[in-house]
């Protein structure tokens, strides 16, 4: 589930998108927005690589971010499997 839209949903704001701006300014729209996102991925990406090497530099032990990064991925499957029951009987 996509941010808790439905298909109607996203249908209905994509008529609304395209009444607005118009089909001919989609593939723009479409490529400022695809533009925008890598920007600020990679700018997330370089913040967290600086702040990764300063904490090696000033020797601090960041080893317990792996830990806790693989325990939020199994508690994310754990919800994942358990909601996705939980969707089939409903």
């Amino acid at each position: 589930m996509f941010l808790f839209i439905s298909g109607a949903e996203i249908v209905f704001i994509l008529f609304l998108v395209v009444m607005i701006f118009g089909a001919d300014k989609l593939p723009e729209i479409a490529r400022g927005l695809g533009k925008g996102m890598r920007q600020l991925k990679d700018a997330t990406n370089e913040v967290k690589s600086e702040i990764q090497k300063s904490a090696e530099k000033n020797g601090i032990d960041t080893s317990f971010t792996n830990d806790i990064q693989k325990e939020i991925t199994q508690v994310r499957d754990e919800i994942e499997d358990f909601s996705g029951s939980v969707k089939r009987k409903l």
